[in-house]
């Protein structure tokens, strides 16, 4: 298994927070052993649930997915702060939830990592690794129609934002 990580970043799994790291061929998260309610509870019994259940989650410890049983990475808002990175893979769904200026980041890595665009330590760079995208012939769409399916289109992919798709929609609506 490989140690070099691509990415670290702090998340909430499951009510519980988590400190996730990103490797070339695994997902790994360590989550802490007292959630909020396990915390409120002990309060609220002056420390007798604590003593009782023991101030450790059976759920507490380190997981990991490996990067090769990763079927498909979507992101979905989850309220105002935060996305959700939801990790599809055999027989595991984990939503990871991060701030959303990081989840485009996040989600780009996952899906390169699944499509073998990163390399592996100590392998050089391919040319079909990271492809320089040129830029495609400028097409103006031709109906206020085609526009919005574009801009669906771009929205879906993650170029662009919901605000940014309702601020352009409503241009191309005002216009007709």
């Amino acid at each position: 298994m490989s140690s070099d990580a691509l990415m670290t970043f702090k998340s909430h799994i499951e009510g519980k927070n988590a400190d996730v790291t990103i490797y070339h061929d695994r997902v790994e998260w360590a989550r802490g052993g007292m959630s909020a309610k396990k915390l409120t509870a002990g309060f609220l019994t002056g420390g007798a649930s604590l003593l009782a259940t023991g101030v450790r989650s059976s759920k507490a410890g380190t997981e990991m997915i490996p990067v090769k049983s990763i079927s498909s990475v979507v992101t979905k808002r989850d309220g105002l702060l935060y996305t959700k990175v939801v990790v599809v893979a055999s027989g595991n769904t984990i939503g990871f939830r991060v701030p959303h200026d990081s989840a485009p980041a996040v989600k780009a890595l996952l899906t390169d990592l699944v499509l073998g665009k990163v390399p592996a330590p100590g392998q050089a760079p391919s040319a079909t690794a990271h492809p320089v995208r040129e830029a495609a012939p400028s097409r103006q769409a031709s109906t206020p129609v085609e526009q919005l399916r574009q801009l669906a289109e771009l929205r879906d992919a993650g170029i662009l934002s919901e605000e940014e798709f309702l601020t352009k929609k409503t241009e191309i609506l005002a216009r007709m």
